[in-house]
């Protein structure tokens, strides 16, 4: 069975992590090895997973209106509803 020695890690990842082996009865080693293959088991779910940059790029033209800037802000302030308590204030 191979070793794996990690350096350099951040002590506070370090104290998270050791906080959770703790919690759930295990060592910092075994803790991080499941931590690793619990990632490497759900990781098609993350490879599938969307970018942000993704999806903004399949947003793009989502937003497309034939109207004027002026026309929207119309409609968006007509429905609106005034109530006692935004007229009166919070």
């Amino acid at each position: 069975m191979a070793n794996l020695q990690i350096k350099g890690i951040d002590d506070k990842l370090y104290y998270e992590i050791k906080k959770l082996a703790a919690s759930e009865k295990r060592s910092v080693s075994q803790q991080v090895l499941f931590l690793v293959k619990r990632y490497l088991a759900n990781k098609p779910r993350f490879d599938a997973a969307k970018t942000p940059s993704e999806v903004l790029i399949e947003l793009h033209g989502s937003w497309q209106d034939e109207r004027e800037a002026d026309q929207i802000i119309d409609q968006i302030k007509k429905a609106r509803k005034n109530t006692k308590r935004t007229v009166a204030g919070f």
